[in-house]
Formats: structure tokens, sequence, C-alpha cells
């Protein structure tokens, strides 16, 4: 795997000082950009490799596939792609919504060099599967969520930013991430959403041989705290905080909240 072709194909970057290294994932929608509320408390004693999905950000447009890229094997390929490229071993693993599977994908496949995970936000499956599992949307909810993507994207992406964010979040975050969606390339953005909301991951979760931090917050539209608890419940080493926080991206919203919660995680 050649170094520096995935550093460029994932726009990879290693901020921050430190022996132990953290990778910070974005979830769908979004790009390394994001995490910029956060990195401040991190740089000073660990470092911080940052980088963005085929199709995200300043990746490599021509590099997305529709093929590899339909499910969350792909993402989890591009965090090994990058592994295997700066031959990282003992990982602390950070990632936001999808990206929390995403990672756990990614530990199973090649378990030695991950030390730990953090997941924000996650969830195995967003479908409501009675009577077991909600998951927070009807299979009729999403399939109109991705109606509206194909109809009508910029529609799309201002209609669900706001849900995404929560009531409590500034106006300047909410239209970043509106910019955010709209700034994606429709068909890569349709790609994910697809992997992102129709799959569904619970039967790894039993497998999971990492310590792992679920990070939930109080209020989610897109991951309501009973899918925290199935977690919980569901992945062995596991351990769940439940933030008083409002939105999705409260990484963004509530950044010093989070990273207080991953800094005694990772020391303790």
């Amino acid at each position: 795997m050649d170094q520096k072709d995935i550093a460029d194909r994932n726009n990879v970057r290693f901020i921050g000082k430190g022996e132990r290294l953290l990778m910070l994932a974005h979830g769908f929608g979004c790009d390394q950009n994001v995490w910029r509320f956060m990195t401040p408390a991190f740089t000073s004693t660990y470092r911080v490799l940052l980088f963005d999905y085929v199709g995200s950000g300043h990746s490599r447009l021509s590099a997305f596939s529709v093929d590899r890229y339909s499910c969350l094997e792909g993402y989890a390929q591009d965090v090994l792609d990058i592994c295997e490229a700066f031959d990282l071993q003992d990982v602390s693993f950070i990632g936001h919504s999808v990206s929390g599977v995403v990672g756990l994908l990614a530990a199973l496949e090649q378990p030695y060099r991950f030390r730990e995970l953090v997941m924000l936000g996650p969830s195995p499956c967003y479908l409501n599967l009675p009577p077991d599992y909600q998951g927070g949307f009807s299979r009729e909810d999403l399939e109109q969520l991705m109606d509206l993507m194909d109809k009508n994207y910029i529609g799309w992406a201002n209609y669900l930013a706001p849900i995404v964010m929560g009531d409590d979040a500034p106006d300047e975050l909410t239209g970043e991430l509106s910019g955010s969606f709209c700034s994606t390339d429709p068909l890569v953005a349709r790609t994910f959403a697809n992997a992102t909301f129709f799959s569904d991951y619970r039967h790894i979760l039993p497998r999971n041989r990492h310590p792992t931090l679920l990070l939930q917050g109080r209020s989610d539209a897109l991951a309501n705290p009973s899918v925290g608890e199935y977690m919980y419940q569901n992945m062995p080493g596991s351990q769940l905080v439940t933030l008083d926080t409002e939105g999705h991206c409260f990484h963004m919203s509530y950044p010093n909240k989070v990273s207080a919660e991953v800094l005694a995680f990772l020391s303790r």
C-alpha cells in the first residue's frame, strides 16, 4: 500500500504530539473538519490522525466506487488501508455516528492494529425492527428521505441538517452541516446513506474484543438512548456514558463535555 497515494486519496493529516495515536473518523455527510472543536484537547498529549473517507471532504473523488462503498465494509477498508500504509498499531479509534460500526468492522478484521474504540452516538441499525429493537426509523420513513434526496438534493440537505444538529445547536453549526451535505457529490451521498441507514450490523456486536466507550446523547434524533443501551448490553468490554446533550453532532456542539469523557476513558 503506497503511503503517499493513500495520504492523497484519503486526505490524511497528522497533528499533535505524543506516543499514542488517536484516529478520528467522521460520520455520514461530513469530513475531518468537524473534529476541529475537539482536537485542541488531544494534541498536547496525543498524536492525532485525521482523514476523509473516499468521496468526502478533500479526498480523491475519482477513487470512489459504488461497488466498494455500498456497504460499511468499504469504509472500514479505508481505515485499514490507512493503517497498513502508515504501519499503524495500537490505535485508539474514535468514530462518530456510523463510523462507530465502521471502526468495529475494522477492528474485527485486523484486531492487532487497535487498542480501543470510542463511539460517539453510534447505531448498529437505524431501522425499527419490532418487537425487540427500535432503531428510530421505519423503513417507509427512510425510503421517503432517500426519495427526497433523489428529487431535491438541496432541499434534503436543508431538511436533514436541523434534525441531525438538534434545536439547541447554534445556527452557524446547522448551516455548516447543511453546507457539508450539499458539497458532497450526490452519488456519493446516496451510496453512503444507503449503506448507513438500511444496514443491520447488530450481529457483530457480540464479537467485540476491544475496550469500548459508547457515548450517547440524552436527546438524539438519529441514535436514541435505547440504541446505546442495546449496544452496551450486547458488546463485551463496553461501557456506556449518557451525556446531557441534544443533537447527533454533540462533538461539535458540546466539544468540552465530549472530550472530557474521551480523555478520561483513554487514561483509565
